[in-house]
């Protein structure tokens, strides 16, 4: 425990340097603003401001990027309140309860419920990952290439598992991520792959044009371009202060959503979304009231808003410790960190200790800063939802290009990054996600490096994944949750064939 307590020292002597404090802000400033905007969500503002950190240090980067992260968290439970307008996906169920509540005239204290409760889950969380992330990494430290292999592929099929979308099409987009992630100089052979002879691509394809064409781009030409027509409740300071019946309401739903979050944000997959469904599920399975849920409950705040944000931080443990991304965010922030040098996995505790540590200390300053934007500025965040889209998009299509173009002043980087913002519209109209192609763009080369030194250990026998112990345990778990999910599709297609035959006989089941 000492040992980690003078680490976590270390860590605030960087996170409290001034310039460290002034990206940690500006993340923070810039997510919740992120999360305020109906369809920008934290993917897009940290795909837009990736090529933004290229001349910072490693620290710095991911000290930004991920305060968008867990900023927009907070953000979007703002036009939840205020709009009945969800600016971020796991802020839909607090439109049920937030929006009512203001009705009633307390959106003063919906917001603060809100934003006390994300500050409190988030803390929880935060101290969960420094106490969690050394022990697992230490622990992962014993691992060889077939583990790595084996995790890896655990973590694809887990995603696609918990993924909305068909576990197929997931698995399509993945691979797709994973071929494209072969472009350039094969690492052990030296060999040119897939390049066409364009020079440019000897290094492969960037993972920062892909993301900003797919989630910026595409983002914002799958959303239409016009003001959303709505009342905007402004609440004074005077109402932001709720009773102490609310607080008591709020007390065991935060404690409660917080756990649940962290939990479930260690699980691969839209952790922060999930979370806050099945907090809202679980406030209103065990509140004496249930009636009351969607026409003003503090509950059907304080738990969704506690548990997204809980879920937003326990997604960084398995990304720091094992260099596993458990959602496209997180693929993204360890994107961030190998273009700066630095290998997010085991290694990085003992490595990189001043990166690790001082990036877990900003999250606790970080929530400080949030909590102290979140209800003092409410009313600036909301003249932003004002502006109207027609003048907003293209200014941030412009930054898009030359953020791209800035990283390695390529023009075929700008090229990939339309591409990818048109090939980012298409999937979305297809009903296809395309999170998971940059997941698998981001671990291509360490599942293809792993897998091939796996291949060399054993001289080419296949075998060696089934000999080791651990990478067997994962490699059948991963083949479990395939047949599950197989089984399941095959229960849907019936029960939906039987259905349609009793349609079509009047009423009556036709056996299949």
């Amino acid at each position: 425990m000492g040992t980690t307590i003078d680490s976590l020292m270390l860590g605030f002597s960087v996170a409290l340097q001034p310039d460290v404090l002034l990206y940690a802000f500006l993340g923070c400033l810039v997510g919740t603003l992120v999360g305020v905007l109906p369809g920008v969500g934290p993917l897009a503002g940290i795909s837009i401001l990736l090529p933004v950190t290229f001349g910072l240090d490693a620290t710095k980067a991911i000290v930004m990027l991920s305060g968008i992260y867990y900023g927009s968290q907070y953000g979007g439970s703002t036009t939840s309140i205020l709009m009945r307008i969800p600016g971020e996906a796991s802020s839909v169920m607090t439109c049920l309860d937030g929006y009512a509540m203001a009705q009633k005239g307390r959106a003063g204290a919906a917001l603060a419920i809100a934003a006390v409760g994300s500050f409190i889950a988030g803390t929880f969380g935060i101290i969960m990952l420094t106490i969690l992330a050394p022990p697992l990494a230490a622990f992962a430290l014993r691992f060889g290439p077939p583990e790595f292999t084996a995790l890896l592929v655990l973590g694809l099929v887990f995603l696609a598992y918990m993924s909305s979308t068909s576990l197929v099409r997931t698995l399509l987009m993945a691979c797709l991520g994973l071929l494209i992630g072969c472009v350039g100089i094969d690492v052990m052979s030296g060999q040119f792959r897939y390049s066409f002879d364009i020079k440019e691509l000897a290094d492969g394809i960037g993972i920062v044009p892909v993301a900003v064409g797919l989630f910026g781009l595409g983002e914002i030409l799958a959303t239409p371009s016009k003001n959303v027509q709505a009342e905007v409740m402004q609440p004074k300071m005077s109402e932001l202060m709720p009773t102490r019946e609310e607080w008591g309401q709020a007390a065991m739903p935060i404690a409660r959503g917080s756990v649940l979050g962290f939990l479930v944000g260690i699980v691969p997959g839209s952790a922060h979304i999930i979370s806050s469904f099945m907090s809202y599920a679980i406030e209103r399975k065990l509140s004496k009231n249930p009636e009351e849920f969607g026409k003003g409950a503090v509950a059907g705040v304080a738990g969704p808003e506690a548990a997204n944000n809980a879920a937003s931080t326990g997604a960084f443990v398995p990304m720091l410790s094992l260099g596993l991304p458990t959602g496209p965010v997180t693929a993204v922030l360890m994107a961030a960190l190998l273009i700066h040098g630095v290998s997010p996995g085991p290694q990085l505790v003992t490595e990189h200790p001043k990166v690790f540590w001082g990036f877990v200390a900003s999250m606790y300053v970080g929530n400080v800063m949030l909590l102290l934007l979140n209800l003092p500025l409410v009313g600036l965040f909301v003249s932003v939802l004002r502006i109207r889209y027609s003048y907003l998009y293209p200014v941030i299509i412009m930054f898009c290009i030359i953020g791209v173009y800035e990283v390695n002043h390529s023009i075929i980087d700008v090229w990939i990054m339309l591409i990818m913002g048109v090939v980012g519209y298409i999937l979305r109209k297809l009903n296809f996600d395309p999170a998971p192609l940059v997941l698998g763009l981001v671990i291509a080369p360490i599942f293809e490096l792993s897998l091939r030194q796996s291949l060399v250990m054993s001289g080419g026998d296949y075998m060696i994944f089934l000999t080791r112990p651990f990478a067997a345990v994962l490699f059948v778990i991963a083949a479990l949750m395939l047949v599950m999910s197989v089984l399941s599709a095959i229960k849907q297609r019936k029960d939906w064939r039987a259905k349609l035959a009793e349609a079509e006989t009047g009423g009556e089941p036709v056996k299949l």
